[in-house]
């Protein structure tokens, strides 16, 4: 009698296995390429960028250290603060400036697509999933103490010496004061109405050489419609490129 025939279904089995296996070394190989300090960030769960985004946002500061492009780094989306330790740490003794309502975010308007509207309604249905199996951040009840408690636990208190977050709508908290530069900033607020704001607000504070960093570009029309009509309203500002975000730079 020769050996037992395997069961039909093991070779698919086998198959399935292998290709988890594939994806699990690519991801693990991914993950190599950013630094330490990114690393350890997405092993905390403290962020929702794919390690493409955090490339190139760490590519962008690099290049404006190096650089010496002037002005301070701000976010506006700070969520549960991975990429806002990162830019902090990273920049070193640069002013960090995070602004976030830090709860449930505002609805989109009239000038945002059928894709923010569907995903708003699974957010204030309660439908939206956290990362690594935890609650959802705009569900928690104070938001706000938990980022500014992360930010010490990475030895960057939020005190509002070098770093401050900023609590509210952005119309609200951003605050220019004449003459005062922005080097980068992080654009992640999803509709069209924040992210046309904080391009019209921040383009003007912009350096030369300075970036702006539109997480969502690909993700929402809102937010893309708001990024085209700042660039064809200011001759000033580029786009580099829009993958895996856009990234759009003043001359």
């Amino acid at each position: 009698m020769g050996p037992p025939r395997c069961p039909e279904s093991a070779p698919g089995m086998i198959g399935a296995a292998k290709r988890a296996l594939r994806r699990a070394y690519h991801r693990t190989g991914e993950q190599l390429l950013l630094p330490p300090l990114a690393r350890k960030i997405r092993r905390d769960n403290l962020t929702y960028l794919s390690v493409a985004k955090l490339r190139s946002l760490h590519g962008e500061l690099a290049r404006i250290l190096e650089q010496e492009v002037p002005g301070d780094i701000r976010e506006f989306g700070v969520a549960l603060g991975g990429s806002a330790i990162y830019l902090t740490l990273t920049a070193k003794d640069r002013n960090f400036h995070g602004y976030d309502v830090f709860g449930m975010i505002p609805p989109p308007t009239d000038q945002d697509g059928e894709d923010s509207k569907r995903r708003y309604q699974v957010i204030s249905g309660g439908g939206s999933e956290g990362l690594g199996g935890q609650e959802y951040y705009g569900y928690r009840r104070d938001l706000y103490s938990e980022v500014s408690g992360r930010f010490a636990a990475y030895g960057a208190p939020a005190d509002g010496g070098r770093v401050t977050l900023h609590k509210g709508l952005f119309e609200e908290t951003l605050s220019l004061a004449p003459g005062e530069r922005v080097a980068l900033a992080h654009i992640d607020c999803d509709w069209y109405e924040p992210v046309r704001f904080c391009m019209d607000r921040i383009a003007a504070a912009l350096s030369p050489g300075g970036a702006m960093i539109f997480d969502d570009y690909n993700d929402y029309e809102g937010c893309r419609k708001a990024v085209d009509e700042g660039l064809r309203a200011d001759a000033s500002l580029t786009m580099i490129r829009t993958a895996p975000h856009a990234v759009v730079r003043k001359a």
